[in-house]
């Protein structure tokens, strides 16, 4: 594609998703009108770091932002990878900026390493162990799984952070073809629940208290307790659940909440529970949170027909198959079977001409 076409949005929201696909197609993209009427106009500590993050990825990207922040253009270069080491605003949390490194990775020149220090959790973003647990994992019905890694060095509660994160993601020359339209039935259930700086009780009232609301449907249900001290347990204190249901074809459905201030820990594993209850009712080959992930990587699969099924497609997976139409020119059969979706595609034939053959 060529890099003269210049695709035009107004508006902060879906920022970063616009972003990943104007370096994946090769397409400039121009974005105006970024808060404009708001009292505090402009990108925000957290957007500009996701442009700094992605210039650290590539080279030759030019970034372009307007003197009151209300306007930005991006010029995409190659995603080359290799080390990266950012200290991420604590404003949102490191997996909002994951989700963008688990986009581009895969298709760079060199195998990604980045490390980012920040807030490993919050109720906005996808935690770091969801990420690690899911994200990643679901990488495998593509053909990406292997050598891909993140671990977690130091955990980072809101508002003050203090965690750190390392990502590993080797390169690939393309993906593999998506079918994937059996989502089988739950056969277990496995989680994380974290506690730093508060007592390691916690942990494990958050724990009885999923049990509970689990064990009806289930037994086979596993959540461990990771509770950090001294050094690695960041600056603020708190606590929080993970939650993922496996099913028997290899789906997995996720749920998560974090304490807020004043929250017990019985009521925050309760909800996570009843979250996960509600994600599994969706149903589909993937959760609500992993939607765009599927999508992205199916139209940059090969040039065959992709399939998979999805429990309900939210508002954010409908405006990301507008933008993925916009960039790639992929449109997706969407035909509702039952209380699912199936979704079929024609992939662009993707190749990463950046890997180096051997």
């Amino acid at each position: 594609m060529s890099k003269r076409t210049v695709q035009q949005f107004s508006g902060h929201a879906f920022l970063k998703q616009r972003l990943v696909m104007a370096l994946l197609s090769q397409q400039t993209v121009r974005i105006d009108g970024i808060r404009a009427q708001d009292e505090n106009p402009g990108l925000r500590d957290y957007e500009v770091s996701l442009l700094r993050l992605l210039e650290q990825a590539t080279n030759g990207t030019r970034i372009v932002i307007s003197p009151t922040g209300t306007s930005v253009v991006l010029r995409p270069g190659m995603i080359t990878g290799g080390r990266i080491d950012m200290d991420c605003p604590v404003s949102r949390s490191i997996g909002y900026y994951l989700e963008a490194l688990v986009a581009i990775a895969p298709f760079g020149k060199d195998q990604m390493t980045a490390t980012l220090r920040g807030v490993t959790t919050n109720n906005v973003d996808l935690s770091v162990d969801l990420i690690r647990t899911a994200t990643l994992v679901n990488l495998r019905n593509f053909g990406l799984s292997e050598g891909v890694e993140l671990r977690i060095t130091k955990r980072g509660a809101e508002p003050r952070g203090g965690g750190e994160v390392r990502f590993i993601c080797p390169v690939v020359r393309a993906v593999t073809p998506l079918n994937f339209v059996d989502a089988g039935r739950v056969r277990r259930i496995r989680g994380i629940a974290y506690a730093t700086r508060v007592s390691p009780q916690s942990a494990n009232r958050m724990v009885e208290a999923a049990r509970g609301e689990l064990n009806r449907y289930i037994p086979d249900i596993y959540i461990y307790t990771d509770v950090y001290k001294g050094a690695e347990s960041g600056l603020s204190p708190g606590f929080g659940i993970s939650l993922v249901a496996e099913t028997t074809t290899g789906a997995l459905l996720t749920a998560e909440v974090c304490a807020q201030a004043g929250d017990a820990p019985e009521d925050v594993g309760r909800d996570a529970a009843q979250r996960l209850l509600h994600e599994i009712a969706r149903g589909g080959c993937f959760d609500s949170a992993h939607q765009w992930q599927a999508l992205l990587l199916m139209t940059l699969g090969p040039e065959h027909a992709a399939k998979t099924r999805f429990g309900k497609l939210t508002p954010f997976s409908i405006q990301y198959l507008r933008d993925l139409r916009v960039f790639f020119n992929t449109t997706f059969k969407i035909k509702p079977d039952n209380q699912s979706v199936l979704l079929t595609c024609l992939g662009t034939g993707f190749t990463n001409v950046g890997k180096k053959t051997t």
